[in-house]
C-alpha cells in the first residue's frame, strides 16, 4: 500500500537499521583512513607534472574536461539515475536516516524532484543554492557554469551532519519523464547528465517494478551510459509491493528492456530489494531482500574504500591522453615545419596536413612511441576543429618546452605515468588491511563471476 494510505490508519512499522550502521561502519571510531597526504602528494604531481603539458597544447579545448582542485579532492560521487516516482529520493532519505527531518527530500507519487540535488557534508543541516556552489571553485562544482543560469536553478546542495557524506557525496536527478520534449527543462538535460555521469564511481539506476516502461528519454541515458557499464548497477526497488511470481516475471522483463541497451558481455549487477524505512511487506521475501541491501550497501563500502586508487588511477589516465594529445600536436608541428619552404603559404601547406594527417604519418609515427594504445588516440576530426581555433603557429616543438632548472615537460609527465603514480598507488595498498568481507563472498566485484564460463 502507498505509504500515505497507511499513515491514516496506524504508524507503519519501520526496519531495523542495525545492518547499515554496521555494514557502512558508521559506528566506527577510528578516523577514516587519513588521505589527506596522499592528496597532496597527488596535487603536487599533477601541478608539477601533468599540467604545464596540458596548458602549452591547450589540452582542454580538445577535451572540455579540466581539472580542478576540487576535483583532485572531491569525495567519491553516488548518482542516482531513473524515471521519475520510482523512489530514488526515498532511497536516499533512508540510507541517511533522513525521514522526519526538515531535511528530508521531498517524495511522493507524482513528479516531485525537478532538481538536480547533491547531499554532502556539513557541521549542520543547511540548503545551498546551485549558483553558490558554482561560485565555490573549492567544491568540484565550478565547471556547472556552462550550462547556464537556468540549470543553476534548478541545482541545489545540500549539507548533512551524516558519518557516511564524510565518505561519499549523493546526487540525486530528475526523475526521467518519458513523452515529454526536452526543451521543456529549459536547460540541457542529456548534458547535464552527461557531467555527472563522467565523473560518479558508482551510478545507481533505480526501477519500479510495477511500471516498466522504456521509452526514448531512458534510451538516450542508456548510451550515454556506454563506457560507464562497470559503474552501473541496475535496483529494481519497491520488491515488496508484488508477490513472488510477479516479481520474478518482472525481473525478466526488465533486462528483456534493458537488453539492447547495454552492450556488453557480463549482465550489470542487479539488486532486487525495497529501499525506504518501512518494514517489508507481510508475505514477502524479506531475507532476500535483506541480503540483496546489505550486498548493496558493501558495494558502496568498496566505492568508497577504493576511493584513492580511483582517483590516483583516474589522474594518470588524464596524463595520458595529455601526453597523447601534446606528442600529436608536436608531430603536427614538425610536420608543418618540414614542409615549409620561403615560398610557401603557410595556411595552405597546414591545411593540407589537416585535411590528410595519414599522408604524413602522423598518427602512426605516434603509435610507434612507447606506451601508446591505438585505442587511446583521439579522433582526426577533432584536430580540424582544434587547430581551426588555435592555430598550429601558436603552438612550440615539444623539444624547445625544457628549462635549465625544471627540466623537460615531456620528461615529467612520462615520469608521473610511469614512475610517481604507480609509487603512490603503491603506498596506499601498503597501509591497507586485507578487507574481510571480499567480494569473492558478497560478489560485489565491477563485474559478476560468470559460473558457466569454462576456466
Amino acid at each position: 500500500a502507498p505509504p500515505e494510505e497507511v499513515e491514516d490508519a496506524s504508524e507503519p512499522t519501520k526496519r531495523d537499521r542495525s545492518h547499515l550502521e554496521s555494514t557502512l561502519k558508521l559506528n566506527e571510531e577510528k578516523p577514516a583512513d587519513d588521505v589527506s597526504g596522499v592528496l597532496q602528494r597527488l596535487r603536487k604531481i599533477y601541478h608539477s607534472s601533468i599540467k604545464p603539458l596540458e596548458h602549452s597544447y591547450r589540452y582542454n579545448e580538445l577535451r572540455q574536461h579540466e581539472i580542478t582542485d576540487g576535483e583532485i579532492t572531491s569525495k567519491p560521487m553516488v548518482l542516482f539515475l531513473g524515471p521519475w516516482s520510482v523512489g530514488k529520493s526515498s532511497m536516499i532519505n533512508y540510507l541517511l536516516g533522513l525521514d522526519n527531518t526538515p531535511y528530508q527530500l521531498y517524495t511522493g507519487a507524482e513528479p516531485t524532484t525537478s532538481e538536480f540535488t547533491v547531499i554532502m557534508h556539513g557541521p549542520k543541516l543547511k540548503t545551498i543554492e546551485g549558483i553558490v556552489m558554482a561560485a565555490d571553485s573549492a567544491r568540484s562544482f565550478s565547471p556547472l557554469e556552462k550550462f547556464g543560469q537556468n540549470f543553476l536553478e534548478k541545482l541545489i546542495g545540500i549539507e548533512v551532519p551524516h558519518k557516511l557524506l564524510e565518505r561519499v557525496t549523493f546526487v540525486d536527478t530528475p526523475g526521467i519523464i518519458e513523452n515529454r520534449k526536452q526543451q521543456e527543462r529549459g536547460y540541457p538535460f542529456n548534458d547535464v547528465c552527461q557531467w555527472f555521469i563522467d565523473r560518479a564511481d558508482l551510478i545507481f539506476v533505480v526501477f519500479d517494478p510495477t511500471k516498466l516502461d522504456v521509452g526514448l528519454e531512458l534510451e538516450m541515458l542508456f548510451r550515454q551510459l556506454k563506457g560507464r557499464e562497470s559503474q552501473i548497477r541496475i535496483i529494481l526497488n519497491k520488491a515488496d509491493s508484488l508477490a513472488t511470481q510477479e516479481l520474478m516475471r518482472v525481473y525478466g522483463a526488465l533486462f528483456w528492456s534493458l537488453a539492447p541497451l547495454i552492450n556488453v558481455t557480463e549482465p550489470p549487477r542487479v539488486y532486487v530489494s525495497s529501499f525506504w524505512p518501512h518494514d517489508y511487506h507481510p508475505e514477502t521475501h524479506r531475507d532476500l531482500f535483506l541480503k540483496e541491501e546489505i550486498s548493496l550497501l558493501e558495494d558502496l563500502n568498496q566505492v568508497i574504500e577504493n576511493r584513492m586508487e580511483n582517483k590516483i588511477a583516474f589522474i594518470r589516465q588524464h596524463a595520458i591522453r595529455v601526453r597523447i594529445h601534446a606528442l600529436l600536436v608536436d608531430r603536427y608541428l614538425q610536420t608543418y615545419k618540414d614542409k615549409m619552404t620561403f615560398f610557401s603559404d603557410g595556411e595552405l601547406v597546414f591545411r593540407d596536413i589537416v585535411e590528410d594527417p595519414d599522408r604524413f604519418y602522423i598518427f602512426k609515427s605516434i603509435l610507434a612511441k612507447t606506451n601508446v594504445s591505438k585505442f587511446d588516440l583521439p579522433n582526426r576530426e577533432a584536430y580540424k576543429d582544434f587547430f581551426g581555433i588555435n592555430p598550429i603557429t601558436s603552438f612550440k616543438l615539444l623539444s624547445q618546452q625544457c628549462s635549465y632548472m625544471g627540466g623537460c615537460f615531456l620528461e615529467k609527465i612520462e615520469k608521473a605515468i610511469t614512475r610517481e603514480l604507480p609509487d603512490l598507488l603503491g603506498s596506499i595498498g601498503l597501509g591497507k588491511k586485507p578487507n574481510v568481507l571480499s567480494c569473492d563472498v558478497t560478489g560485489c566485484g565491477e563485474t559478476p563471476k560468470n559460473r558457466y564460463r569454462k576456466p
